[in-house]
C-alpha cells in the first residue's frame, strides 16, 4: 500500500524538463516578490541577459516567459524579480512557490542590455520603472561595470515608495560588498522616484531627463554623445519614449554586434504575464 501511494505521489508532481530547484523566495509587496534557485553548472552568462523561465501550465506544458537574471555572473545561484499578476497565465502561479519546489529554465542567456553592445564612455545611466530593474541588479554586481565608467547612475521609477524597496536593499548594501564594494566606491548613484506616493523625488523617468530636473538635482551635465551610456529597461511604451529623448541628447542605439551610445531590452515581462 505504501509503495503505491509513494507511485501515485510522484505521478501527482511530475518532474519539470530543464528543472532548477528554488532555494529561496521573499515577497516585497502585495505585488512584487524575489526569489532564487539553483544554477545549472553548465550556464554561462553575461551580466544583463535573461533566460526562459516558467511552470507547467494546466494543459501540461511548459509555460515560459522571459525573465531577466538578476544576479550578477559570477553568482552560485540565479535571482529573478516579477510581478504578481492574479490572473496572470504563469505569475498566478509562479508567485506561490516555495523553496524546495522546481521551475522550468532554458539555460540558453540572450540580452541587448550587456557591456559588450556598448561604446566605452565616462557615465553609465541604467534606467528603469518596476520589475525592470532586474538586469541592472545584476549588472550592479558586476565589476566590470566600475572597472568601465567612472560613474553608474540607476534612475528607477515606482508608483508607490514600497515598490522601491528591493532596488533600495541592493544598491545600500554595496558598498559593504566584500567581493565588489571596494570597486563600487562612490562610483554608484542611486535616484529613486515615485509617480504616485509623495516621495523626496518623484516624477517619471521620461519627464525627469526632458526637464533637465535628474542632472540639476545629481550636478551633472545634459547627457552627451561623447560621455554618457545608457540601458533602457520598462514597458514597451516606457522603452519607445525613452529611446526618444536619448536619440533627442544625440545618442545612438547600439546592439551586440553593433556597439553604440544606448541599448533597449525588448524581451521585458510586463503586465498581464
Amino acid at each position: 500500500m505504501t509503495e503505491t501511494m509513494t507511485m501515485d505521489a510522484a505521478r501527482q508532481k511530475p518532474h519539470l524538463p530543464d528543472a532548477q530547484t528554488v532555494t529561496s523566495v521573499q515577497h516585497w509587496t502585495d505585488r512584487l516578490f524575489s526569489f532564487r534557485v539553483t544554477r545549472p553548472q553548465s550556464l554561462r552568462f553575461r551580466s544583463g541577459e535573461f533566460v526562459m523561465i516558467g511552470l507547467l501550465g494546466d494543459n501540461g506544458k511548459p509555460l515560459l516567459r522571459a525573465y531577466s537574471i538578476a544576479s550578477p555572473a559570477w553568482d552560485e545561484e540565479l535571482e529573478f524579480y516579477s510581478i504578481k499578476v492574479p490572473d496572470g497565465p504563469l505569475t498566478s502561479k509562479l508567485q506561490h512557490i516555495q523553496p524546495g519546489d522546481e521551475i522550468i529554465l532554458r539555460p540558453k542567456p540572450v540580452g541587448t542590455l550587456v557591456h559588450d553592445a556598448l561604446m566605452p564612455g565616462k557615465r553609465l545611466w541604467f534606467l528603469a520603472t518596476g520589475t525592470g530593474i532586474a538586469p541592472f541588479a545584476s549588472l550592479m554586481r558586476e565589476p566590470e561595470t566600475y572597472e568601465k565608467y567612472d560613474q553608474v547612475i540607476m534612475m528607477h521609477t515606482c508608483r508607490e515608495v514600497a515598490e522601491l524597496e528591493y532596488g533600495r536593499r541592493l544598491v545600500e548594501s554595496l558598498k559593504d560588498d566584500p567581493l565588489i564594494g571596494e570597486l563600487v566606491g562612490d562610483k554608484l548613484v542611486y535616484y529613486p522616484t515615485t509617480t504616485r506616493e509623495q516621495f523626496h523625488h518623484m516624477g517619471r523617468v521620461t519627464d525627469n531627463l526632458s526637464s533637465g530636473k535628474v542632472f540639476a538635482d545629481l550636478g551633472l551635465p545634459k547627457m552627451n554623445p561623447a560621455e554618457d551610456r545608457a540601458m533602457v529597461c520598462g514597458s514597451l511604451a516606457f522603452n519607445v519614449d525613452v529611446k526618444a529623448i536619448l536619440e533627442g541628447f544625440g545618442l545612438r542605439e547600439g546592439a551586440n554586434s553593433d556597439p553604440k551610445e544606448f541599448v533597449v531590452e525588448k524581451a521585458f515581462v510586463g503586465d498581464g504575464i
